[in-house]
């Protein structure tokens, strides 16, 4: 994964959205529905709901139009020319096997992206570069899946009070979704200093399919992020609408696998928690403070025998500050160098705000230190003159 902390930020960016499309994909998708009438179905408790949709059937495959809209990251010349279906929003199609494939086909004038996966490998072929990004994906044991119970309506709803400690969740709202009758939820923090608002779902009252996913910032009746479905049905689909390559020619980037490590090697490398184990073993000065933004620190963990996290506070309004010895083969300044710069205190850290949270990265002593967290930029920056 050494490559992901070296990609130009653009590239870096169009990448993650990537990811959260095609992970949100997996949601929208997981089960189909062929189209309806689009009437309300009949209220219902949120536990049943929930349980209905577990214990739908899976169908043979599934064809659809979806829109995905990106408002989170800010707009303008930040990274100059570069334009990405991705960055931009766009709509497009999707297709998906019952065995584990699938491609999202999103296409806008700021560039098309075409995101094709499998049950070992993902692609994310970005036009407005010529360039294809390739993921090896962990193996899974065949034995194991499919082979799970559905929790019973009881233990749904116990889950649910325990959620119900740490945020707010709303009832089973009939609705109609891309002509389906179906069901509608959202997730909301009650903590207060986060910038997360909510995170709403939408899915198909007959057949359990989420048609549409999104994540909104505080105050905004706008997504910061989703994908939605606008017209669904299910049947079988033929292998060449989803093993598609990208075009002769284009750069091909291989990001190595999503875990990093083989089973063997992660089995030798656990994670090394409390501060004056993780400080004897990272190999470099840990500057890790009690508290930073007002925030107490509550997590201490090496990784990979090489980047310590750190974790303040709890919950959606926490903070991790992660840290590296730097890599002298990059220019100074990291992955965010096309970023504005803030002043810490000593050092320029470059910055990227968005509507859910703010990341800084700057270098000192040697050591690469990447802030996040969803809380404004003048929190983030405050804990980020605190980590001395």
């Amino acid at each position: 994964m050494r490559l992901l902390r070296t990609l130009p930020a653009p590239r870096l960016l169009i990448l993650i959205a990537a990811v959260v499309a095609l992970v949100t994909a997996g949601a929208v998708v997981g089960v189909a529905a062929s189209t309806g009438s689009g009437a309300k179905p009949s209220p219902k408790p949120l536990a049943d709901a929930i349980h209905d949709a577990l214990t739908a059937p899976k169908p043979a495959g599934v064809t659809a139009r979806v829109t995905f809209t990106n408002n989170l990251l800010p707009s303008g010349a930040l990274f100059g020319n570069v334009g990405s279906a991705l960055l931009s929003g766009a709509s497009g199609r999707l297709w998906l096997t019952n065995d584990g494939r699938g491609r999202i086909e999103l296409q806008s004038d700021a560039g098309d992206v075409q995101i094709v996966w499998n049950k070992t490998a993902a692609s994310v072929y970005d036009a407005s570069s010529n360039t294809a990004y390739k993921l090896a994906l962990p193996a899974t044991k065949e034995g194991n899946r499919g082979t799970g119970t559905p929790p019973t309506v009881a233990q749904i709803s116990a889950f649910v009070a325990k959620l119900a400690r740490h945020v707010d969740v709303s009832g089973a709202n009939p609705m109609s979704v891309a002509g389906r009758p179906a069901y509608g939820a959202s997730l909301s923090p009650k903590e207060i200093g986060s910038l997360l608002g909510s995170v709403r779902l939408a899915w198909d009252a007959q057949h359990g399919v989420p048609l549409s996913a999104g994540v909104y910032a505080k105050g905004s009746s706008s997504p910061a992020l989703k994908l939605s479905v606008t017209h669904i049905s299910y049947g079988s689909v033929t292998s060449s609408n989803v093993d598609v390559s990208p075009p002769a020619g284009a750069k091909v980037v291989d990001l190595g696998t999503l875990t990093g490590k083989s089973g063997r090697d992660k089995a030798k490398s656990k994670p090394v928690t409390g501060l004056d184990a993780v400080r004897a073993a990272a190999g470099f000065d840990v500057v890790a403070p009690d508290k930073i933004g007002g925030l107490q620190r509550t997590t201490t963990v090496l990784v990979g025998g090489k980047q310590v996290l750190l974790v303040y506070g709890e919950g959606p309004g926490a903070i991790v500050v992660a840290q590296r010895k730097a890599d002298t083969a990059q220019p100074r300044g990291g992955l965010l160098t096309a970023l504005p710069q803030v002043s810490l205190g000593g050092v320029t850290g470059h910055e990227l705000t968005t509507q859910l949270g703010t990341l800084i990265e700057w270098q000192r002593g040697g050591v690469t230190f990447v802030l996040a967290g969803s809380v404004p930029s003048a929190m983030a920056e405050t804990a980020a003159r605190d980590v001395r």
